[in-house]
């Protein structure tokens, strides 16, 4: 899609594949403990950094095994970055089809948001076995700080999760459409704006910590704000298949469609 041969960091890409099979080697082995780690799958002090956990052991197993697996995605998302700015076609960024674009949003939002969940599980393992106190209240921490950490990265992640499904949707419909996408650049605006706002509402996982009146109407408008690009994707989807006149005989246009429909509701 972008003229390269091979990313830019070839031997980066080997690195950051091979890490994935360490990293689900570490987690796994945390669930195969003899006790488990008990920790809930959002891993909240005080029961991840109490002395009472099940196992102190599974849960360093589990926060290694999850750190490798965050340096294996934040290398990848710098290689495909990399791979965009410096392998890409002649013409430049402005031909990137939607999927190279959305590719480029999902890398942009793992490297700003997995560096600040990785710091918040090695507060878990300073706090199990350093002595330090950044989660326990009684001695100056605040457990609600890993909560501010953990959801940073935790809702992006969702779009993380969907962004390069949008790309896959866009180039589908625009490739049995015969066409492209309608309004190509609001596409591209939309999934940009998607990726800033949903880093900027994480505290809506976090209505009943006892946030500030006017704490609780930001994070509430800005994600209520979310709707507008979302709609906007939508209404182009729609209109790059209603302007094509093409018979939908492919299943993966009907996939396409499929999946704008259970999206909209």
């Amino acid at each position: 899609y972008i003229g390269g041969s091979e990313v830019v960091f070839p031997r980066t890409n080997a690195i950051s594949y091979f890490l994935v099979p360490l990293g689900s080697i570490l987690v796994t082995q945390s669930i195969c403990s003899e006790f488990g780690s008990g920790l809930g799958w959002t891993m909240y002090p005080p029961l991840s950094t109490s002395l009472m956990v099940l196992n102190p052991e599974a849960t360093d197993w589990l926060i290694g095994g999850l750190a490798v697996l965050g340096i294996s995605s934040v290398l990848s998302s710098i290689n495909f970055l990399g791979t965009c700015v410096f392998m890409g076609s002649c013409a430049g960024a402005k031909n990137y089809v939607l999927y190279i674009w959305s590719i480029i949003f999902t890398a942009l939002m793992l490297v700003f948001t997995l560096p600040i969940l990785t710091g918040g599980l090695v507060m878990i393992l300073l706090d199990l076995h350093v002595n330090t106190e950044f989660y326990d209240s009684m001695y100056s921490g605040d457990s609600v700080l890993y909560q501010h950490l953990f959801w940073f990265f935790g809702h992006p992640e969702v779009y993380i999760l969907i962004l390069p499904g949008f790309g896959v949707v866009s180039q589908t419909l625009s490739m049995y459409s015969c066409r492209a996408v309608f309004g190509g650049q609001s596409m591209i605006l939309a999934m940009g704006c998607i990726s800033i706002l949903g880093s900027l509402v994480w505290a809506h996982h976090m209505m009943t910590v006892g946030l500030e009146v006017d704490t609780r109407a930001y994070f509430s408008a800005m994600t209520i704000m979310i709707a507008i690009p979302t709609g906007t994707k939508i209404f182009n989807w729609l209109g790059t298949y209603m302007a094509s006149h093409t018979a939908t005989r492919s299943v993966d246009l009907w996939a396409a469609l499929g999946f704008v429909l259970l999206f909209t509701l």
